[in-house]
């Protein structure tokens, strides 16, 4: 059932909250009302057909089971009536629909079509603090450009797929010889460096524009960023991606922590790969965590495999962090704009100002576009796993993704491969595919991913993961692959308030060492948005 009590995510705009159940007197509420708006619950629980709804629905039959995660009707809804969630309009009916009905993709679809029309009607936010009871310092690696990274590693960047062995044999055999030195840092063994990475990808050749220049500028943010305490750049020699042009592309790097070769040009890019990685390790085994503000932090927020509680828990949990880190004047980044569509005018009634505004309208716009010259429906996202877990719609899918955006005001606008430059929340450029649009905000500077998932999955990227359940059930059948559960803010009892900063706390203890999930199981990787054409 609804409380008026809401999460830090729900400050933003009338419509757009998350109530948090009433307190239950069982283990677990069975039946919760998102906004008091809704003409749907979401069952926590699978609800058996012929189950007397618990109070104050009593007088309500489960006409149908209703799976955990998906909505059932409290109301008779005619043919075409809207279905609300989160106070808004979710789609509507495709059929009459009776009070118990289990609402799905059978009976409900989205009211979404073609590109809309938008007003700038002045910023709706309001700025954010930092509560007094949070630390306000962190243990990070300053680097000399002023930027704070949360590990200390070896990267190996190559220009093209050519290269992809030759970087992962550097790797492994570096990794190799740390660990025999005793100088590789593990839960056993603690030193300033936390491994060598190879992060291969299959482009580079035969690139041409766009496509070519996306390419080289995801390459040059990961070139810059501060969790490499230096990086290698491996080239070929021919690619179109050539090796000059992408340093060219990384301003602002420590000259002294970076080496490049092509392989065309060496006797053994193996041996040669390996000595220049030798001489980076002597340099980075120097350098020492010190006390850096929160502020230098920059959280990338992204969620994959959701359900029908993701937008409920986890989501709205990465939100109040979002709230917290722009309250402390660090940097927050959200992607996946397809995951906007429907939902996007709540970003907008929170853009600083009208530039702002309409840098969100473009990016909004400019992504249903590029749907549709690729002759694809612009409104068809839910993937089949989220189906299963009990989204229906994109607008249902949206509403719950942009919660991981809190209520912070809404400073700026880039486009993919492009740094996150001021304080604050800022829009990202992006598709919503998990390992694409997690590079993306690597690539712009994020030194901590926060993941939420309903469904699970192994995926980690560059920097530290944190991998976020939106139900206990994944938790707990999946813990190699879950680091927190969001699921526990529905036992009896739990603040949402304090569950949140407890989480911010975890969050300190990541960003100053301790290795999330996908660091343990070494899930990194990255993938790049292929777009244009190949020669």
């Amino acid at each position: 059932m609804s409380t008026e009590s809401t999460t830090a995510a729900s400050n933003s705009k009338p419509g757009c909250s998350v109530s948090l159940p009433e307190p239950a007197t069982t283990q677990t509420v069975a039946l919760w009302q998102v906004h008091p708006r809704d003409n749907v619950l979401i069952a926590l629980r699978a609800i058996a057909q012929g189950e007397v709804l618990p109070a104050p629905y009593q007088h309500l039959t489960a006409l149908e089971e209703i799976p955990a995660g998906h909505k059932v009707a409290i109301a008779d809804l005619a043919q075409g009536a809207e279905v609300r969630k989160y106070g808004f309009a979710i789609g509507a009916t495709t059929q009459v629909v009776k009070a118990g009905s289990h609402i799905h993709s059978h009976n409900t679809a989205t009211n979404l079509s073609g590109e809309l029309a938008y007003n700038y009607s002045g910023c709706q936010a309001t700025e954010l603090d930092y509560p007094a009871d949070l630390p306000t310092e962190f243990m990070g690696y300053r680097r000399k450009n002023g930027k704070v990274g949360t590990r200390n590693e070896l990267w190996i960047i190559n220009t093209v797929g050519c290269v992809n062995r030759a970087a992962t044999r550097i790797a492994a055999e570096a990794n190799k010889r740390l660990a025999a030195a005793g100088i590789l840092n593990t839960d056993s063994v603690q030193t300033s460096i936390d491994g060598v990475f190879a992060y291969t990808h299959p482009f580079g050749c035969s690139q041409l524009g766009d496509d070519l220049a996306h390419t080289r500028t995801i390459l040059a943010g990961l070139i810059q960023h501060p969790n490499a305490g230096a990086v290698l750049v491996v080239g070929l020699g021919c690619e179109n991606n050539q090796l000059a042009k992408l340093l060219e592309a990384s301003p602002g790097v420590d000259s002294s922590r970076i080496r490049s070769f092509n392989a065309q040009q060496v006797e053994d890019e193996v041996e040669e790969g390996i000595a220049a990685v030798e001489e980076l390790l002597a340099l980075m085994a120097q350098d020492q965590r010190t006390a850096c503000p929160v502020s230098e932090l920059v959280f990338g927020m992204k969620c994959g495999g959701s359900d029908g509680l993701s937008g409920l828990t986890a989501n709205p949990l990465v939100g109040q962090v979002a709230d917290l880190a722009a309250g402390a004047g660090g940097k927050v980044i959200l992607t996946e704009t397809p995951e906007m569509f429907g939902a996007e005018q709540v970003f907008m009634a929170r853009a600083r100002n009208e530039a702002v505004f309409n840098d969100i309208v473009k990016l909004v716009n400019g992504f249903k576009q590029y749907f549709i010259d690729n002759n694809q429906p612009v409104y068809e996202n839910p993937s089949p796993g989220n189906k299963a877990g009990g989204l229906t719609t994109l607008e249902e899918k949206s509403l719950g993704a942009i919660q991981k955006g809190g209520s912070a005001i809404v400073e700026q606008v880039i486009q993919y491969g492009e740094l996150a430059s001021v304080p604050g929340l800022t829009l990202l450029e992006g598709p919503g595919n998990d390992a694409v649009s997690s590079t993306a905000l690597t690539a712009a500077g994020a030194t901590l991913l926060l993941f939420t998932t309903g469904r699970g999955t192994p995926l980690g990227f560059p920097v530290p993961t944190v991998k976020i359940s939106s139900n206990s059930n994944l938790a707990a059948r999946k813990p190699m692959w879950i680091d927190y559960d969001a699921g526990a803010m529905l036992l009896p009892g739990v603040d949402s308030q304090q569950f949140s900063k407890e989480f911010f706390r975890y969050l300190l203890q990541v960003a100053s060492g301790q290795y999330t999930r996908n660091e343990k199981s070494d899930n990194k990787e990255i993938a790049l948005w292929k777009n244009g054409v190949t020669l």
